[in-house]
């Protein structure tokens, strides 16, 4: 590749939990491989994230939405809802941010995962998405004027990177297939902080592997460290935060982790027997990737994933399993007899590959 064609992308992910900051990871991986320099914008948490899969990246810092969560299920929504108007004074003014920073940043695009004021009128934009039809929890009507609203602020971007495959199978079912796309949609395929690999290496330990908002991350892991009492097998337990306190008697069957790079992860997830995790998008994407069995706990009240958890268990590809009433003995039990289909989709964690090469050709 020429140095005329080299491009300097700003990427930029949401702050709401892991997931979108570690699908960011494959993106970032490809461009810094085909010669491109990637500046990525994050809040604090994020960059520390981030510098430990890439050292030597530039950042810069861009504060995050700061969205707090109910401790209940039926108060998750409410509890947005009420933060409405601190979530668009957010996107507004991240828009000029973004403004201010390309008048001194040269950059020739920019990528957002799920941040609607990253866009710019004269650079091409992109942002990425795996929810075109919002789940809101109350109803069809309300799904489809909050779609309305959605779909206007997709407009203010040069492209709409779904993360999914079109048609059949699928990841995400309704949430990525809805009946009519934006006009400037595209299929990416699935992301995956991790290699897709052939490696089959079950039967070494039972993996917990937590991860979304407070204080739903630390309720149940609260819950599941109470039901591990008795259980005699080998288990991994991964907070998925640094912000823990551990627990004072981990027991001698228990390996315990709070935060961990995905180097050491990935060997971690491809040696366990089974997978407790949640039901979000990023943790399936890998769990796909990495051709795993899971029971996927949804965290209350968060219909995305409440839908995405449904949707797959009724396809056969996770077992899913209630917060409210778990009991480990039963999940593991019922997940014995469960059929596990395999999400066969060629090539969907290297689809994404063609699609940013041929956007920056274009550039």
């Amino acid at each position: 590749m020429s140095t005329q064609k080299l491009k300097k992308i700003l990427v930029s992910p949401l702050d709401w939990g892991l997931g979108h900051t570690s699908r960011c990871i494959p993106l970032i991986r490809h461009l810094q491989l085909s010669g491109h320099k990637v500046v990525f914008a994050g809040d604090q948490w994020q960059i520390d994230f981030i510098y430990k899969a890439f050292p030597t990246i530039e950042t810069v810092l861009l504060q995050g939405y700061n969205v707090s969560y109910s401790r209940s299920a039926w108060g998750f929504m409410p509890t947005i809802m009420l933060q409405v108007p601190k979530i668009l004074s957010t996107i507004r003014r991240e828009h000029d941010w973004l403004i201010k920073l390309c008048a001194t940043q040269h950059f020739d695009a920019t990528i957002s995962d799920n941040r609607y004021g990253l866009y710019h009128p004269r650079i091409p934009s992109v942002i990425m998405t795996h929810q075109l039809q919002v789940q809101t929890g109350s109803g069809k009507f309300s799904d489809n004027i909050f779609a309305k609203l959605h779909y206007k602020m997709l407009q203010h971007f040069n492209k709409c990177w779904v993360v999914d495959v079109p048609g059949r199978p699928n990841l995400s079912g309704a949430l990525a297939h809805p009946k009519q796309l934006p006009h400037n949609a595209e299929y990416i395929g699935l992301l995956s902080q991790f290699e897709q690999t052939t490696i089959t290496n079950d039967g070494q330990h039972l993996l917990i592997l937590l991860s979304g908002p407070e204080p739903q991350r630390s309720i149940l892991s609260a819950l599941l460290w109470q039901q591990l009492q008795g259980y005699t097998g080998k288990v991994v337990f991964v907070e998925g935060s640094n912000n823990v306190t551990p627990p004072s008697n981990i027991p001698a069957n228990t390996q315990y982790h709070k935060q961990i790079t995905q180097a050491t992860l990935q060997p971690l997830i491809e040696q366990a027997s089974m997978v407790i995790c949640r039901s979000g998008y990023s943790s399936l994407m890998d769990l796909v990737a990495l051709n795993k069995k899971a029971i996927i706990i949804p965290t209350p009240g968060q219909t995305e994933q409440e839908y995405l958890a449904k949707h797959l268990h009724k396809e056969g590809v996770f077992y899913i399993a209630s917060q409210k009433d778990f009991s480990l003995s039963a999940a593991l039990d019922k997940a014995g007899t469960f059929p596990f289909n395999k999400l066969s989709i060629p090539n969907a964690h290297t689809q994404y590959k063609a699609v940013i090469d041929s956007w920056i050709n274009a550039l």
